[in-house]
């Protein structure tokens, strides 16, 4: 059998005429081969100089070398902080950052020694391995953790950050300084008294019915006793008018050091009104410290104050008003929703009209019916139905 001809004086990178060729040799059709665009493409060139491209790699004797691990990890470390024209890894699929800059407008972080602290917490842990008692109680299990001391540390320490972190995710510091946020430094406790006994708290988020809510709440916090104090509270979803307005349910001013009976009550108390229907409002504490006493004439209601119109209010305008004197300190919310007591609210201390809404859901989606629906169960011509009576069960 002969064998087929040689093709002489083709390339690699000719790949339509070898193919050509080869197929006149064999008598038959011509048809064209085709390589992969990798192969046929070229290498686009980097869009700035690549790592290790100065070094001569001809010469790798001449290079300096480490000697030791801890010199390679400081040059590396020092490396990766040198700004470079490509992005990084966290760069690229990292959380995507507030394209505004935040501005802190709280208070100072507090001066400590970190040796003090590890001093502390050595003296601490000796004590603890010292006290034959406590040790013997952890083994049989029958030791009980003092949790009032332990939420007192958790404030000192990490709590503020905490309470940042959840009120950023509620959206509070958004909606109440836009694009400012702070620390809240001094712990605020409030509690709604219910009944003689029972107190509802308000923590970071936590649910307090309108009811419970009902009468003022009591507050404490820590304070020098020559410091001045103002306290609001504020319900940042509750208008219902101007969806970027808020209504303001209490407000407190000169306050003397932690005595706030004792302080000016530039507007009275209203218990939170959630609208039926309307979802869950967030309702806010804020603790702001001032600098000086501080005129708020002008930020004044009556007393009694049943007018929404005159509620009205923007804790950001308010705050841009005072600035230069006062600070925010301290932060506690809650969520409230709708129940029977806002009925009473609206009629009795309101003299309005309940508005009540509701939700419309929008009507479902369905894909264009199918003439010949194969695999689909009998239940699937009810989506094209102008009936609510369902097909099966009746054939």
């Amino acid at each position: 059998m002969p064998s087929a001809p040689r093709v002489r004086g083709l390339g690699v990178g000719s790949s339509v005429g070898w193919g050509r060729a080869v197929a006149r040799a064999l008598g038959r059709r011509p048809y064209v081969f085709s390589l992969p665009a990798a192969v046929l493409g070229r290498r686009t060139p980097p869009l700035g100089p690549m790592p290790n491209q100065d070094i001569d790699v001809s010469n790798l004797e001449q290079l300096e070398k480490y000697r030791s691990f801890d010199r390679y990890r400081r040059q590396a470390e020092q490396e990766a902080k040198a700004p470079h024209w490509w992005r990084t890894y966290w760069e690229h699929f990292g959380e995507k950052t507030d394209p505004k800059e935040k501005i802190d407008i709280g208070l100072p972080p507090p001066k400590v020694s970190r040796t003090q602290q590890l001093l502390e917490r050595k003296q601490v842990i000796q004590n603890l391995r010292a006290n034959v008692e406590e040790e013997r109680a952890a083994r049989l299990r029958t030791a009980s953790v003092p949790l009032d001391a332990v939420r007192a540390e958790w404030e000192r320490t990490c709590g503020p950050y905490h309470k940042q972190r959840l009120a950023e995710y509620y959206g509070l510091y958004r909606d109440l300084f836009h694009v400012a946020t702070f620390v809240p430094r001094v712990p605020l406790h409030v509690a709604y008294a219910v009944g003689e006994d029972d107190l509802i708290p308000v923590y970071c988020g936590n649910e307090v019915t309108p009811t419970e809510a009902a009468q003022a709440p009591e507050v404490t916090y820590e304070a020098e006793e020559s410091s001045l104090w103002t306290l609001l509270l504020t319900s940042l979803d509750g208008h219902l008018l101007e969806p970027d307005a808020e209504y303001l349910h209490w407000l407190l001013t000169n306050i003397p050091g932690n005595r706030v009976a004792e302080g000016q009550v530039t507007c009275p108390y209203l218990p939170p009104f959630p609208a039926r229907g309307s979802g869950i409002h967030r309702l806010a504490f804020l603790l702001f410290k001032q600098d000086q006493p501080i005129d708020f004439s002008e930020d004044a209601r009556p007393s009694p104050c049943y007018q929404l119109a005159q509620r009205t209010f923007r804790t950001f305008d308010f705050y841009k008003k005072h600035q230069e004197a006062m600070t925010p300190a301290g932060l506690s919310f809650f969520q409230c929703r709708w129940d029977e007591s806002v009925t009473h609210i609206f009629h009795q201390l309101l003299d309005m009209r309940e508005p009540v809404f509701e939700f419309v859901r929008p009507p479902p989606y369905h894909p264009k019916q199918k003439r010949f629906p194969h695999r689909q169960p009998l239940r699937y011509l009810d989506r094209y139905r102008d009936s609510h009576e369902p097909t099966y069960g009746i054939y």
